[in-house]
């Protein structure tokens, strides 16, 4: 928080004014996506809904694509400083465990409209350009599975498969959190299962199915990653 203090109070007057009404682009945009879906959303809407002219909004951004761009950049930001902060207190064990996703799934559920905005809109073709928080964070997944890998607690396997599959799994569950408030309460037959328990399982599925025998033995004499 004082970091983000000292950052601000650096900040020109108009400089300070430019991020405001960023932050209000950006909040507008959210809450019309929260009630009308991608397909309401629109620059026109956005400028409306804070009392702009659509001409002022293209002086922050160029296209409806690039504001989900920015908003995508802001979650992976957060979400890479969490996993680097998770990934910090584990002194022994695999690097990918249950706390670093339940930093994934924690990270979705502070803004959920803006998690649920962040993934709208991307292009299959759409690669993640180098240099982005979207892909450090990518980066950052597949060096935790490999460095798993080399201090022997995940089994050998193809690296790039293994994180596209940790990351599928893991924003499934997040995107179930963040649209089904009550989730998994809501779901029938499963009214006595909490997130926080979903959460584990989730967390030792992953570790099991790439786990070694070394972590598989841990984990089957109690120890909890």
């Amino acid at each position: 928080m004082d970091a983000d203090i000292a950052l601000e109070d650096d900040l020109t007057p108009a400089e300070r004014r430019r991020r405001k009404v960023r932050d209000a682009i950006i909040e507008a945009a959210e809450d019309i996506f929260s009630e009308d879906g991608e397909a309401g959303l629109s620059m026109r809407r956005i400028a409306e809904r804070i009392d702009y002219s659509p001409a002022a909004l293209y002086k922050y951004f160029d296209s409806k694509e690039a504001l989900f761009r920015e908003i995508r950049e802001q979650f992976f930001e957060r979400l890479l400083k969490r996993m680097q902060v998770a990934c910090a207190a584990i002194d022994q064990g695999p690097k990918l465990c249950t706390r670093c996703m339940r930093a994934y799934v924690e990270t979705g559920l502070e803004q959920p409209s803006h998690y649920k905005l962040a993934f709208a809109g991307i292009c299959p073709e759409e690669e993640v350009e180098e240099g982005t928080f979207a892909f450090a964070a990518a980066e950052h997944l597949h060096a935790m599975i490999a460095e798993s890998m080399a201090a022997g607690w995940f089994r050998q396997v193809d690296l790039a498969k293994a994180a596209n599959s940790v990351w599928s799994a893991s924003h499934g569950l997040t995107m179930l959190a963040v649209t089904l408030p009550e989730f998994p309460k809501e779901m029938p037959g499963r009214g006595d299962i909490s997130l926080d328990e979903m959460i584990d399982f989730h967390s030792e599925l992953v570790m099991r199915g790439l786990g070694s025998d070394k972590l598989i033995d841990r984990m089957n004499a109690g120890d909890r990653f």
